[in-house]
């Protein structure tokens, strides 16, 4: 591969010149202490840190990003560190997803505006990846992801516990009075025992999978745990590595093709993925300009098989035994017939020289595909009338008698509403009904997680674990049942959603991948004549520019704005 020449460098545009601006860009590197010989005619690297006191999940990250600079300077470059916002899962209202493509927007600009080469981005935390990595595709200069690790696995009296699906779990025993308080409080104390992501397969885990999966991650990255030594290696070649990337100007346009993409599809069905990873993934391929659709991942799920026996979709293990068990590389080995293998990553290998010889050290937590989790793949597109543009369910995760079920829906029109309702003991409700939450979309509320719509306490009591539960929301990765998600068009911009009755009946068919509102087409013409949009949540700031030009949940949730197709591309900032 042909390397670029110092001159060529992007950082030379602010230093090379014998000019009376580039004197001031020189005079202000040296006053951090630094000598001509640590820059001038290398590399600078941009290291994106999402660190934060109020985000657990890169607690580590104040320490790694000094193993990331070890490495540039390792390999001959110049690390500049660059804080960006970090988006806590926990800590962050109403919903992280209102600032993914904040985060997004940022890292794009961070990266435009500095005299920088390439970037190593750190993230982990849920919308952290698709966050970092849209903005840097959008950019355009060399990058690679460090992703930040699950957590150990929690505990409790000699219990294995998993983040966020357990907390649901015991939640619901102690509404339905079968958990004390005291055991409740010492299950909060061991259920997240030590920096890193959420141990489950939940979006973090599943993001920084298909991170690895579309070539983005040095090998067997997304796997290792946030406290193990290994990380601490890894995150120092991630610092070598990006170095040589910009030698090389391996661009994301020399590196990604639709296959990358289609890689990262397959590796999510074959994890038993959050449903997230549509929303997520869908945005990255559009910003790279090659875009995948729910189509795709419909076709990958009857195709590729569950085998990462990960809760929630699995029944026993968590991240931290995956990576024992081999880890992604494993796993992405054990369905190399269903990957574009010929598919370039990162380190400048392809995907299937990365993934050769990888092994599974333990066959129930990577499954065979003869002995797979669930058969088909861990999501599932429906259509009909009652969601044009998609529904999306996560059938590995749900009861199997609700996969073909007919009910009655109970309609609510926001949440606090709804949280109320299943408290009340005197709810007109049972197990066969389908609760319905709306306005809950990209428009309406900003696409929170809120879809794993709560049991009524009644049914609760009564022994009812699952039940079918429609809106246009999200859900936790780490949360699971039968939730039908994502509702498209949204109810807020007058989906179909919003002309559901208390009372109508819903159809929902998964093997047949339909879901029908059994009103006839006059009766809904009736109803929308009659529809009043919500008006909107917010009149200023950031929140009215995302309610005014956020896209649908089937395309992404990306701003409009930013979409390759808006505009040409922005050019390089002017120095004078």
């Amino acid at each position: 591969m042909t390397r670029r020449s110092p001159d060529s460098l992007r950082s030379a545009r602010w230093f090379a010149p014998d000019d009376f601006r580039s004197f001031g860009h020189r005079s202000r590197v040296l006053q951090m202490g630094y000598g001509y010989d640590d820059w001038m005619g290398k590399p600078v690297i941009a290291i994106v840190n999402t660190w934060s006191d109020a985000n657990q999940c890169h607690a580590h990250f104040k320490h790694r990003v000094e193993d990331v600079k070890r490495g540039i300077l390792q390999a001959g470059g110049f690390p500049l560190e660059l804080p960006a916002i970090s988006l806590s899962e926990s800590m962050v209202k109403p919903t992280t997803m209102l600032y993914r493509n904040f985060l997004a927007m940022e890292t794009e600009e961070l990266l435009r505006s500095h005299p920088v080469d390439g970037a190593v981005l750190m993230g982990g935390c849920d919308k952290t990846t698709p966050g970092l990595t849209m903005g840097a595709l959008s950019m355009g200069i060399p990058f690679l992801y460090l992703p930040a690790g699950p957590m150990l696995r929690g505990n409790w009296k000699g219990k294995v516990l998993g983040s966020g699906s357990d907390a649901f779990k015991y939640w619901d025993e102690r509404r339905a009075g079968r958990l004390g308080e005291q055991a409740w409080s010492e299950m909060e104390a061991g259920i997240a025992r030590s920096h890193g992501t959420c141990m489950t397969m939940g979006t973090a885990a599943t993001m920084m999978g298909i991170a690895e999966a579309v070539g983005l991650t040095l090998p067997g990255a997304s796997s290792i745990p946030a406290p193990d030594a290994n990380h601490i290696r890894m995150s120092a070649e991630c610092g070598r590595r990006i170095v040589e990337m910009v030698w090389e100007d391996l661009t994301p346009a020399r590196l990604l093709t639709r296959a990358n993409f289609e890689n990262g599809i397959a590796c999510a069905m074959a994890m038993g993925c959050s449903t997230n990873a549509i929303v997520h993934l869908i945005a990255m391929s559009r910003r790279a300009g090659h875009p995948v659709s729910l189509d795709d991942f419909d076709a990958a799920s009857r195709r590729v098989p569950v085998i990462a026996n990960i809760r929630p979709s699995g029944d026993a293990y968590l991240m931290e035994d995956f990576f024992y068990a081999g880890g992604l590389r494993a796993m992405l080995e054990r369905i190399r017939g269903h990957l574009k293998t010929e598919a370039l990553t990162v380190n400048g290998k392809t995907l299937g020289e990365n993934i050769a010889g990888a092994e599974v050290y333990h066959d129930d937590v990577i499954r065979p595909l003869a002995n797979p989790i669930y058969a088909e793949g861990a999501l599932a597109v429906l259509r009909g009338n009652l969601a044009p543009d998609g529904v999306v369910i996560k059938p590995s995760a749900c009861a199997p008698h609700l996969l073909r079920h007919t009910g009655r829906a109970l309609v609510f029109d926001d949440y606090p509403a709804l949280k109320k309702a299943v408290e009340d003991p005197e709810l007109d409700v049972t197990g066969d009904d389908i609760l319905v939450l709306r306005n809950a979309g990209p428009r309406g509320a900003g696409m929170p997680e809120w879809g794993m719509l709560p049991i009524p306490t009644k049914l609760l009591q009564q022994g009812v674990k699952d039940m079918l539960r429609l809106s246009d929301a999200r859900m936790s990765g780490t949360s699971y049942g039968g939730c039908l998600l994502h509702c498209s068009p949204e109810a807020a911009v007058g989906g179909p959603l919003a002309l559901v009755k208390t009372g109508d009946r819903i159809s929902v068919d998964v093997p047949a991948r339909r879901i029908h509102l059994e009103v006839s087409d006059e009766e809904l013409d009736a109803r929308r004549a009659a529809w009043t949009p919500p008006p909107p949540r917010y009149e200023r700031g950031y929140g009215w520019m995302f309610g005014r030009h956020i896209k649908q949940a089937n395309e992404g949730c990306d701003f409009d704005f930013l979409e390759t197709s808006f505009g040409r591309a922005v050019p390089e900032p002017d120095i004078f």
